[in-house]
């Protein structure tokens, strides 16, 4: 069964526009506006400032801002959500809040606040701080993500939906921190954490159907997780200075329970429609134990070496069932051979790692590091299940497997920067690497091993890293930077009860001898600031990877080429002291190409081209009211569908962002805000269901106190 187009792809579109949105967007009701260069002030911040004075901008250091608003969609809400981070309606509150008081000599007291209503977005924190003493700390966070619970999307078939595609994740953190920092004692810290993650969100595990107009069987049917997560965290650091020499050393332990399930429908509507609920239960325990010591031995040599030891423990549960409903009791079950049921066991994690790290100064401006690291692992794990025959019978399956890993790698790093205006470095980086994995899988109803399989493996890799920076001009800088880097594994399968051969291939990594990656990475950077209130930067990349695979009685070949090239450049003019102006673009083209795409038309080569562009700038209308607009644009045109015979890659993408601030200043203490947004987003890969236009009209308040 093959899917429509590549989720993958897919989502890293929607990732790009979403951060393009955040420049545009904040939680709660602000527009952000990329800031004005710090060392700059429009006229009419400048004369506010001055009318202020400094004794009274010393007293009005705390402050509260109100802010009010809404959002309008017109299309896809769940869309506009999700790459926004903005609820659908009405929402306000208190946008921030700061009020901080003196307690005592040397003591201060300090609380940061945040509530925005309908967006679940909260925060506060505490703290109190006695010079030369310490500081306690306590807060509370929560904050909403929202996700958008769609398929995919093949022409002649039916769109599917979920019954309520807008889901949403709330996060939340409740923790205590305090810190004893008297003089001459070690500086001890310990911190308490509880996290929750409770929720649902959509999933790339799509069900299939055959309604796809002859084109046969199609994963497009969505799907959605539903997450119930609990971590708490316990941590103690201690550092101490002695000499030239500072110590410090750590406790961590964490303790984790999931209860999540993934949900899916397969063939809706249609003979043997079904209901399909994957329960993934995982409880772990984790303890870690950390140490450094950072010695000056010389004027010329300084001496750093680290320690960490992590045991990690897991158990898990869970069990997949298909119904006539979403996690179905025992009568609404239906029959299915891939079913399980009664999953249980777990995992042990050892692992220890170990730096080493010196800095030589040779002679005046050359610096030579060497570097080691050693990482030793040693992983066993084992699970017991039951394959369902019927809803009331089942076969007892046991999977075990150990793995072990022992990594040494080596770093050398030379910096020269004794030649006026000129900065030289080259770095190189090796790693040695061996272990090998044990799987088991066994019949318990018949004693009968399904598979079993001895893998060793060997590991190597190599980086060559070398650059300069150039300064030719007082205001000019020139940078450029190159690497090579190349990775082998060897694989040796001593034991294995599989044929490797076709029509028996085994599984990865069994089929595999051998594979290597090789990259070469170049890249310029250019800042030139022609004058004081004219910056100008362009940088540009170039990434050339190969993948080449040799499996079990074949000869080796290119797996893979994977080209990725980057253009940027951006502005920032400063034309008067009422008018600031900022401009950035970037084009990327990345190109994935296999073997495959030339033996079939099943398979296409992969494209993931985009350019985005921004624009924003300030001016101050008069000597208490600024204007700031942030407009940023986003285009993907790499969609070819091939729905007919394969699966289609890459995305098909626009977005248009446009915000706008206008601040008022009513007097030294207040201030009053409007601020307006329009966004507009079309989404070729799903044929057009995604698109939506939104409205965000929202207003605030702030008074210093």
């Amino acid at each position: 069964m093959r899917t429509v187009h590549s989720p993958v792809n897919a989502e890293r579109g929607r990732d790009r526009v979403r951060t393009l949105l955040v420049l545009a967007l904040t939680s709660g009701c602000a527009l952000a506006a990329e800031d004005p260069p710090p060392a700059e002030k429009t006229e009419g911040q400048a004369k506010s400032d001055q009318a202020e004075g400094e004794s009274s901008a010393q007293d009005l250091r705390n402050w509260m801002t109100l802010s009010v608003g809404g959002t309008f969609v017109n299309g896809d809400t769940a869309a506009f959500q999700h790459r926004s981070g903005l609820p659908e309606g009405a929402f306000g509150g208190v946008e921030d809040f700061h009020y901080e008081q003196e307690a005592g000599t040397n003591t201060l007291f300090k609380v940061d606040g945040r509530g925005i209503f309908d967006n679940h977005d909260y925060s506060i924190r505490l703290e109190l701080t006695k010079q030369d003493v310490g500081f306690v700390r306590a807060g509370y966070s929560q904050f909403r993500t929202y996700y958008d619970g769609t398929g995919g999307y093949l022409p002649g078939a039916p769109w599917f939906e979920l019954d309520d595609s807008e889901l949403a994740v709330d996060r939340s953190e409740a923790w205590f921190e305090a810190g004893l920092r008297l003089p001459k004692w070690p500086e001890i810290t310990l911190r308490y954490a509880h996290q929750t993650r409770e929720g649902s969100k959509d999933s790339t595990s799509w069900g299939d159907t055959t309604q796809t107009g002859g084109a046969g069987t199609r994963n497009i049917v969505p799907s959605f997780r539903d997450l119930d997560e609990v971590r708490d965290l316990v941590a103690a650091d201690a550092r101490r200075v002695f000499g030239k020499t500072e110590v410090g050393v750590g406790l961590r332990y964490e303790a984790s329970r999931s209860d999540d399930s993934l949900n899916l429908r397969r063939l809706p509507g249609e003979p043997g429609d079904a209901y399909v609920t994957q329960k993934d239960g995982l409880d772990t325990q984790m303890f870690n134990a950390h140490a450094f010591a950072e010695s000056q031995i010389s004027t010329k040599a300084r001496f750093t070496v680290g320690y960490a030891y992590t045991g990690l423990d897991t158990d898990l549960s869970g069990y997949r069932v298909y119904g006539t409903q979403y996690d179905p009791d025992l009568a609404q079950r239906l029959p299915s051979p891939n079913t399980f049921q009664g999953l249980s066991g777990g995992s042990q994690l050892q692992q220890q790692v170990a730096n080493l790290n010196l800095m030589l100064t040779l002679k005046e401006a050359l610096y030579l590091v060497p570097s080691v690291r050693i990482e030793k692992q040693d992983i066993e794990s084992v699970s017991n299940y039951g394959l369902l025959a019927s809803p009331l019978t089942s076969y007892a399956q046991e999977v075990s497997s150990d793995r072990g890993l022992l990594d040494v790698s080596e770093a050398l790093e030379l910096r020269y920067s004794g030649l006026t205006n000129w900065v030289f470095f080259a770095r190189g980086n090796w790693l040695q690497g061996s272990g090998d994995l044990n799987e088991n899988w066994m019949n318990l109803s018949t004693a009968a091993n399904v598979l079993y399989r001895t893998t060793d493996d060997e590991r190597a890799s190599q980086k060559y890293t070398a650059g300069v920076s150039w300064y030719p001009l007082r205001r000019v800088q020139l940078s450029a930077e190159y690497y090579h880097k190349l990775r082998t594994t060897d694989y040796e399968h001593t034991r294995d009860s599989t044929p490797n051969t076709p029509p028996g291939l085994s599984r990865y990594p069994a089929y595999l001898v051998a594979r290597e990656s090789q990259t070469d990475n170049a890249q310029v950077r250019v800042a030139w600031r022609p004058r004081h209130n004219l910056s100008l930067v362009a940088r540009y990349d170039y990434q050339l990877t190969t993948l080449t695979s040799r499996a079990d009685t074949l000869a080796s070949v290119e797996s893979a080429d994977i080209t990725s090239q980057i253009a940027s450049g951006s502005v920032s003019w400063i034309p008067f002291n009422r008018l600031y102006l900022q401009g950035s673009l970037t084009f990327v083209l990345d190109t994935t190409d296999t073997p495959a795409d030339e033996l079939t038309a099943a398979v296409q080569e992969s494209e993931n081209d985009y350019w985005t562009a921004s624009f924003g700038g300030g001016y101050a209308l008069d000597d208490k009211t600024d204007l700031n607009v942030q407009y940023t644009y986003y285009q993907a045109d790499n969609y070819v569908s091939n729905a007919a015979v394969g699966m289609p890659y890459g995305a098909g993408f626009e977005n248009h962002a446009v915000a706008a601030t206008l601040t008022r200043r009513l007097s030294n203490r207040v201030s009053v805000s409007l601020k307006y947004g329009f966004f507009a987003s079309n989404d070729e890969t799903s044929g057009g269901h995604n698109d939506y236009d939104a409205h965000l009209l929202c207003t605030s308040l702030q008074y210093r106190f």
